[in-house]
Parts: structure tokens; C-alpha cells; sequence
């Protein structure tokens, strides 16, 4: 989800839910720590140097169990992030950060009412230099619907 899906999201919402992808929900009493725009610059197995810039959200429980953080406050803490970082972020993927046993990194979707902070992976960003097989799905035109022909 880019932080421009996020914001349209929120607009239209008198509260907010997030759950993990196994369907955990994040305690209602969550806070949002932090927003910033993050950077990494990195050079993958191949040799190949490559930028990635996601915008971060830190999500944090805590024992205050009557705090609720609104939709537009929310927006609020975008728009002032917005201010200060002073950079067009609508078009990037947001990252969220939320502990677990560590510091975890969820992509961030919706489903129903709820945002959900799914799994993050790995992955080899030069499979063919690394002599890994890349394997092309193959599509069967004839299998449509319920059934294979």
C-alpha cells in the first residue's frame, strides 16, 4: 500500500484496526512512534547498485489502555511527517515496524476494515548471476474459472 492508498483510506474511517497476518489484532491502545521516510542504499549479489525508499510507520503498545489514536489525528502526524521530511512520498510503499521477539518489518494492506501488516521476505535480486534457475510460471489459457482443460 503507498502512503497515498493509506491516507485515502483513512480519510473515510472513524477508527482504526490493525492486524497481523495471522489474523493477531494490534491492541487498540497502539501508538504510532514514529513516520519518516527511509533509505537504503545497498549493492545486491550481482554487483548491481540499487536505492529502495519506503515510508515507515513504528507501531508500539503500551500499558495506557485507554489511548485511542483517531483516523484524523493520524492524519495529522502524516501531514506534519510530510512537512518535515519535504519530499513527495505519496507513491511510496509504506514499511511498518512492530515488535515481536524483534523489531518486525510488515508490508501494510487492507482487508475489511482492517489494515493488515503482512510478512515481509527475502529474496535474490540477481538469481541469474547467483546461478539460481528462474522458473516463469506458465499460463494455460484454457484454464479459466473452476476447472483445467
Amino acid at each position: 500500500m503507498t502512503l497515498k492508498e493509506f491516507k485515502n483510506s483513512i480519510e473515510k474511517k472513524n477508527s482504526l484496526s490493525f492486524a497481523k497476518e495471522n489474523g493477531t489484532l494490534i491492541p487498540p491502545y497502539f501508538h504510532i512512534t514514529e513516520m519518516g521516510l527511509k533509505t537504503k542504499s545497498f549493492i545486491d549479489c550481482g554487483g548491481v547498485v540499487r536505492e529502495d525508499s519506503k515510508v515507515s510507520f513504528q507501531i508500539w503498545t503500551s500499558d495506557d489502555f485507554d489511548h485511542r489514536l483517531s483516523a484524523f489525528k493520524l492524519l495529522g502526524i502524516i501531514q506534519k511527517g510530510e512537512q518535515v521530511i519535504n519530499e513527495s512520498l505519496d507513491n511510496l510503499e509504506i514499511e511498518i515496524e512492530y515488535q515481536n521477539s524483534t523489531i518486525g518489518l510488515y508490508n501494510l494492506e487492507m482487508s475489511g476494515n482492517n489494515y493488515i501488516l503482512t510478512n515481509t521476505k527475502t529474496d535474490c535480486l540477481a538469481k541469474e548471476e547467483c546461478g539460481i534457475e528462474v522458473i516463469e510460471e506458465e499460463i494455460n489459457e484454457c484454464c479459466s474459472g473452476t476447472s483445467c482443460c
